[in-house]
């Protein structure tokens, strides 16, 4: 048992750590060039569902489609804020994230690009070389070439750091063995940004990793389907025998993986997308549904809560324009987001009788959103960390472990 005087320097120690380094918010003042943009958005967005290329789908945004992406690209909403170079735009970091909420408040398609667009730009941005980035962005800014992530590995869970898979140095290139699990997307995209182990683990295991391009179309590449909970496919494994990665296919610095993965993710944490899955769902309930006295109160909070999302969300755009990487800033946004997207459609499901839905009281792409919803919401706080992990991060910060 502690003493009393032992418990009460823990709490001044815990103190001083709280104090000392604080999870800080950006504040940005009202820009009226935001808004504008994003009336555009949504002007594109009404018209494109009166032409037919925008549907409502009980899958929300989740949904790939090359043409709505390219259309995206010759817009310039794709690669928003790379250089011009690049293929780029120029624009802000606010100004993109406005344009995400837009397309994604829509439920618009753009599964198609949003890995390239979301993180792997900005990664080659960061650490790729020339060839790399005028091979590449222009692409992907085009809404023509699509990205996927190779991270994830059997028997690993989330602890990134023992992945097998490994790159052999040979000449002109690396010789990849391995295997990658729970791959998104892998069967539809045309890259790969391979995380592997080139070298000894030495006395930190997140030593002798690094990071690679890879053509899914390489000779040695197969990929296999796996099934989610609603039958569908969308993940994948991905098996690597005796693949060849050339040189001018190393991202970065060999053996500094751990870093640069660590960069990328604060770009897959922060977005909208780790807060938005489940706001279709919310749409069409209140679109379709009587919001009478009785489920005013829940269906409040919920959308307090997605108001609150929205500027935390913001403010890591923000930070990010100023040069800052808040990766413990990103890692709170996902782990509050993927609860909330968790939460809409547990307490939509509470709100609706079963009888209700059975009888059709909702319209049908209701009762659709909301059975999608409740077989995907498992996967929103394991994808792209899980909250065991963010929240690891956050209290490290906190000087609490």
């Amino acid at each position: 048992m502690c003493s009393g005087q032992q418990r009460s320097r823990a709490t001044q120690s815990r103190e001083h750590n709280l104090s000392a380094q604080p999870i800080k918010f950006a504040v940005s003042p009202p820009d009226p060039r935001i808004a504008t943009l994003r009336d555009e958005v949504r002007a594109f967005l009404q018209h494109a569902r009166q032409e037919g290329l925008l549907r409502d789908s009980s899958h929300g945004w989740a949904v790939p489609d090359p043409a709505f992406s390219q259309e995206l690209g010759r817009r310039g909403w794709i690669g928003m804020t790379w250089p011009k170079r690049y293929g780029g735009h120029e624009r802000t970091a606010l100004e993109r994230h406005v344009v995400t909420e837009e397309l994604l408040a829509a439920g618009a398609p753009v599964r198609a690009h949003w890995v390239a667009d979301r993180q792997s730009g900005p990664l080659l941005l960061r650490f790729g070389t020339e060839h790399q980035r005028h091979t590449f962005l222009p692409e992907m800014a085009a809404g023509r070439l699509y990205f996927c992530i190779g991270m994830s590995e059997a028997d690993s869970g989330s602890d990134l750091a023992s992945i097998r898979t490994k790159a052999e140095k040979i000449d002109g290139g690396w010789l990849v063995n391995g295997a990658k699990i729970w791959t998104s997307n892998a069967h539809r995209v045309h890259m790969m940004i391979l995380f592997a182990r080139t070298g000894p683990r030495g006395e930190s295991r997140r030593e002798g990793v690094s990071q690679f391009l890879v053509d899914l179309k390489t000779p040695g590449i197969t990929i296999r389907p796996i099934l989610n909970l609603a039958g569908e496919h969308d993940f994948n494994e991905v098996v690597f025998a005796d693949v060849f990665v050339p040189d001018a296919m190393v991202i970065g610095t060999i053996g500094n993986g751990w870093q640069q993965v660590n960069s990328e993710l604060t770009y897959e944490r922060s977005g909208p997308d780790r807060w938005m899955s489940s706001f279709h769902l919310l749409r069409a309930y209140l679109d379709e549904a009587d919001v009478d006295s009785d489920v005013a109160a829940p269906v409040g909070r919920l959308v307090s809560k997605l108001w609150t999302l929205h500027h935390m969300s913001m403010s890591v755009a923000l930070m990010m324009e100023q040069g800052i990487t808040p990766s413990v800033e990103a890692a709170l946004v996902k782990d509050r987001g993927t609860q909330f997207e968790r939460e809409i459609p547990e307490v939509l499901r509470l709100l609706t009788t079963e009888a209700g839905r059975a009888e059709g009281a909702l319209p049908s792409l209701f009762n659709d959103s909301l059975e999608y919803s409740l077989l995907h919401a498992p996967s929103y706080t394991i994808r792209g960390g899980t909250k065991e992990i963010l929240r690891g991060i956050i209290a490290k910060s906190l000087g609490l472990r």
